[in-house]
């Protein structure tokens, strides 16, 4: 490689994968060594190993510190749409990872200079080659990219860690909206969350329409049953 060529990294993390309540965010995150040195010093780390108070803390000094860092939300609808229509949840996460890059990319190649871009992404697959082959059909320009998808990336890459807290952040920023509309008790929104299905079952026919509930989801449907079997019984 060109001594004239720079070399940043991209990482890319998720947050919401699992949830029935809520959206589903990808962030990735733009550094070079340098950076990933410094926020290392700082403290940034998988996000799940860190408090809430503490991850909003990072997430400030990351988007101060990053060259660049970019987002896409993933709504209960469209995660509920993409898997009706046969695209599964491993290839939705590919599809927001591709405009993440796409998009960071556009912006340095705007800026004239010229950059080989290290993407790394903590791979949501069993099959890391089968999951990169899909990721990389959906990216617009693969000329100047090396990818890296890896299970764990997130605890070993600094720069997929910084992705981990700006998308956690701003899973955990989208999650106070709905608990302020539809009440805290809705818990975590994860399905394992005891006070997230006790919200489902006694909110299910309430908030069906409002789209906070991924559908598609076995939790859903379960309380979904229920109801439809409560009202046969009555």
């Amino acid at each position: 490689m060109s001594t004239n060529i720079k070399t940043l990294l991209l990482g890319i993390d998720d947050a919401g994968r699992g949830p029935v309540i809520g959206p589903m965010i990808l962030a990735g995150c733009l550094v070079d060594s340098k950076i990933e040195e410094e926020l290392k010093g700082m403290g940034v780390r998988d996000s799940k190993q860190l408090t809430q108070k503490r991850r909003e803390f990072l997430e400030q000094l990351i988007q101060e510190k990053a060259f660049d860092y970019e987002s896409v939300t993933l709504t209960p609808k469209e995660i509920d749409d993409g898997l009706e229509s046969g695209t599964n949840l491993n290839e939705l996460e590919a599809i927001a990872c591709a405009k993440i890059i796409d998009k960071i990319n556009s912006k340095l190649a705007s800026g004239g200079s010229k950059i080989h871009l290290k993407v790394i992404v903590d791979c949501p697959s069993n099959s890391i080659l089968k999951w990169t082959d899909i990721l990389k059909r959906h990216i617009n320009d693969l000329s100047n990219l090396e990818i890296s998808c890896e299970h764990k990336a997130d605890q070993n890459h600094v720069s997929v860690s910084a992705a981990s807290i700006l998308a956690k952040s701003q899973r955990e920023r989208e999650m106070d909206k709905i608990k302020k509309r539809y009440g805290s008790d809705i818990g975590s929104g994860y399905t394992s969350d005891p006070a997230t299905k006790k919200f489902l079952e006694k909110n299910i026919k309430l908030h069906q329409n409002t789209g906070i509930f991924r559908k598609t989801w076995a939790t859903w449907k379960d309380a979904e049953s229920k109801l439809k079997q409560q009202k046969l019984e009555f």
